[in-house]
């Protein structure tokens, strides 16, 4: 396995997801369906998967190798257990030098500031290793918790989208954000 990063925060151990760790996402992703569902895409059942969880760990160990995706899994020290996940997503290079940033917190430690903590790792890594320009992130008009987050991290409101993405079943729209790397 090509050497993955491990970044260490106070609480947690930030390292790409990978077939090795899928299980880890499967008990988050059980553990947190209904905390997730209004924030995130209609899934169905095949979603909540071992199966499904390690084949979309498998690829995104692949966009990590071709430098599409890194999709971070923060596991807290105290309990080995996944707790949030941090993907930087549509990663293109050349001019742009841009990507997606995606994140979710299981909901014991929601409001506790561990998003925060676990993001600002993240970019980190994705403005001094990667190099990246910019990292783009939306989030629903009522997600007040986001909005916070993002401002909190630096993110400059850029735009408003109608019927952006479909979330839940149900097109929203979607408050856009960037942040730019100050030393690039």
């Amino acid at each position: 396995m090509s050497q993955l990063p491990v970044i260490e925060t106070q609480r947690t151990i930030l390292t790409v997801l990978h077939a090795e760790n899928a299980h880890l996402l499967f008990a988050y992703q059980l553990a947190n369906a209904e905390h997730l569902a209004v924030w995130e895409p209609a899934r169905d059942s095949n979603f909540y998967t071992a199966e499904s969880c390690r084949e979309r760990s498998e690829k995104a160990y692949r966009g990590f190798l071709d430098g599409s995706a890194l999709n971070f899994i923060a596991v807290e020290r105290a309990s080995q257990k996944m707790v949030a996940g941090c993907n930087f997503t549509n990663i293109v290079r050349g001019p742009f030098l841009g990507c997606n940033l995606g994140y979710s917190v299981d909901k014991e430690f929601e409001g506790k500031g561990l998003m925060r903590e676990v993001a600002i790792a993240g970019i980190r890594y994705v403005f001094d290793v990667l190099c990246l320009h910019r990292i783009m992130a939306n989030h629903v008009p009522s997600n007040v918790r986001s909005e916070k987050l993002l401002s909190n991290l630096g993110f400059q409101r850029e735009g408003y989208a109608k019927a952006y993405l479909k979330i839940a079943g149900k097109w929203e729209d979607m408050v856009l954000n960037s942040l730019i790397n100050p030393m690039a």
